[in-house]
């Protein structure tokens, strides 16, 4: 499927059912149907259960906070462009949150933090709302609301944080190699460079970004991977390594990110105890491992031209009875395997079983299961997989030759 309208995200998830929008809801808030959502569900828990086994500190914090934590931060006015507008609550202005930083740097402040506490890495699957030009949305793209999986790292200092990026960004390849990306080919980098005289949309410490920038590429010329440079591409408040990639209509998009902050520790104050027993200014990296889940969705809806591999195909297991008298066989596999946490559905309907499987083909199922006199009498299943036919097997065997399968995220 090389043609790029039939790989784009946005036709394929409404033939597939993943996602709808609604004008009534609003522009650029995306619905997720259910095998959208399942999708979704197994990227979450594959990213949050690494970061957990990489020495994360996954939390929870609100989608809104008063306006007063984004003066703190300097998004707001820096970001002001990009926020919704203040909701007014007992005489206070709230806003809808655009990141997570300046929450995460509040948690990091609940308490005194020593040097032994460090690095710290907090991380969460946050929803974030940001307003963009009607101009701008394109289906999962670009939208108004996103699910980032986010981290705020704080280090003891410079060679930590640099020590951190590097973490973030074996993480990064990690995930892309699982997602089967491969660098320069689906994915390459970019370092993102801030412009000095622009203090309108850059935090003022010439020195700091001098540095900043400098251990960033050196640290980018010692990975040995390809990166371009790109001017006034950096965030606010310090420059970054960004992951970009290509949609089916050749637009480039940032994926994934990793960002050195020389403002925050300062506005925030964040300060740990040193082994020396005096109070030390943090050092501070922001990064997305896996980006916005919607963004992350599109750029794989499009690789995979909507066949996804087992562990993310929203249906892994399609069952079909032959006839009538073969349907309280197919009921039993298709509970069993719903019980062994397999995706599976089951067609009832009164269509030839070769309709069915084209069916099962046009939605781009996994392993079809054919349910017959012989599979019924024999307590078996005939498997037929996307690539492949299995031949006939016992329904245990199936059932694990499938949980391998996945574990493996092949």
């Amino acid at each position: 499927m090389s043609n790029p309208e039939e790989r784009d995200h946005k036709k394929l998830g409404k033939e597939l059912e993943l996602f709808t929008f609604s004008d009534t809801v609003g522009k650029g808030l995306p619905l997720w149907l259910p095998k959208g959502a399942a999708i979704r569900r197994e990227l979450e828990r594959f990213i949050v259960d690494e970061e957990i086994k990489r020495g994360y500190q996954h939390v929870r914090t609100p989608d809104i906070a008063k306006l007063d934590l984004y003066k703190k931060s300097g998004h707001y006015p820096y970001y002001k462009d990009g926020m919704y507008a203040p909701i007014v609550i007992d005489d206070e202005e709230f806003m809808l949150r655009p990141m997570t930083c300046p929450h995460h740097f509040e948690l990091y402040l609940s308490k005194p933090r020593s040097y032994r506490d460090l690095p710290m890495r907090i991380a969460e699957l946050a929803q974030l709302y940001r307003y963009e030009q009607s101009g701008e949305l394109m289906g999962l793209q670009r939208t108004r609301t996103f699910c980032l999986s986010d981290a705020h790292i704080i280090c003891k200092n410079e060679e930590e944080a640099v020590e951190e990026i590097g973490k973030a960004l074996d993480l990064i390849e990690y995930a892309n190699n699982i997602f089967g990306l491969k660098p320069g080919e689906d994915y390459w980098y970019r370092l993102s460079l801030g412009d000095r005289n622009n203090t309108e949309k850059y935090y003022k410490d010439d020195a700091g970004w001098d540095k900043a920038e400098d251990l960033l590429r050196k640290h980018m010329q010692s990975r040995g991977v390809k990166f371009t440079e790109a001017e006034n591409e950096a965030a606010f408040y310090g420059p970054k390594i960004d992951v970009q990639m290509k949609n089916a209509n050749g637009k480039e998009d940032t994926a994934f990110t990793v960002q050195y902050d020389l403002s925050s520790p300062q506005r925030f104050e964040l300060d740990y105890i040193g082994e020396d027993g005096q109070k030390h200014r943090a050092f501070v990296v922001h990064r997305s491992s896996i980006g916005a889940m919607e963004r992350l969705m599109a750029f794989l809806i499009e690789k995979y031209a909507g066949a996804f591999p087992l562990w993310l195909s929203p249906v892994q297991v399609k069952v079909l009875p032959i006839g009538e008298g073969h349907f309280d066989y197919a009921r039993k596999v298709h509970e069993r395997l719903m019980q062994e946490g397999i995706r599976s559905e089951l067609d009832e309907s009164n269509e030839s079983l070769g309709k069915k499987i084209r069916n099962a083909k046009t939605e781009k199922v996994f392993y079809t299961v054919v349910i017959g006199d012989s599979e019924v009498s024999e307590n078996k299943v005939t498997v037929e997989g996307r690539e492949s036919k299995l031949g006939t097997m016992p329904v245990d065997e199936f059932i694990s030759k499938l949980k391998e399968e996945i574990k493996r995220r092949g």
